[in-house]
């Protein structure tokens, strides 16, 4: 039997996705969890052999949560299945040890296929966000310019970044500079949003 742990915010996509793969005699359902703050946790608990993660959740999302996993039970093999199939989430997603990366509204055999060739030890990529991925290039952010941009997306001011994130404020007001000057925006809200759109926070 495959053992797997779903990790998605949403419970009526983690009941339906439960019972999709509840249906496969070869694959069982192990854990249910609806943050990524509980991913690791769960994964030493239940020894899962694939991980499916959503990427945004609350508290660690799942990029996050796949390097953690990554570290903390190695054999436990990664896939992000994601509503937002963004090229940036794809180059994080493999930087951060994932082994697949399929989007939500794809047939469910294909999420089926993915659990099981994942488990074999391949690596499974959705083929037109691998195309995209690829056209669009890496992210132009440095982790610290990313980071700030993180910080200051709620819209908080320069100060209360730099106090939250412990760097000057000149530091910040440079980060954000050089991020909006690489997103090509003309306010920080909208390198913000770029960014969020290419998947590069």
């Amino acid at each position: 039997m495959i053992k797997v742990l779903l990790a998605d915010d949403q419970r009526l996509v983690r009941g339906a996705l439960s019972a999709m793969l509840g249906l496969e005699s070869d694959i069982t359902v192990v854990a249910e969890v609806g943050s990524g703050d509980e991913v690791v946790e769960a994964a030493l608990r239940t020894r899962p052999d694939v991980a499916l993660l959503d990427v945004q959740m609350p508290g660690k999302d799942g990029l996050e949560a796949a390097a953690e996993l990554r570290s903390a039970v190695p054999s436990c093999r990664v896939v992000i299945c994601t509503t937002f199939g963004r090229p940036g989430y794809l180059a994080r997603a493999l930087a951060a040890g994932a082994a697949g990366f399929i989007v939500k509204d794809a047939p469910p055999e294909h999420l089926v296929d993915a659990v099981r060739r994942v488990h074999a030890g391949l690596r499974v990529v959705d083929p037109e966000l691998a195309a995209e991925s690829l056209a669009s290039g890496a992210s132009p952010l440095t982790d610290r310019e990313r980071d700030v941009l993180r910080a200051a997306s709620d819209g908080r001011t320069v100060a209360e970044v730099a106090r939250g994130l412990r760097l000057s404020e000149g530091t910040v007001r440079n980060h954000l500079s050089a991020a909006m000057r690489k997103t090509g925006a003309g306010t920080r809200a909208e390198a913000v949003l770029l960014a969020e759109n290419q998947g590069w926070l």
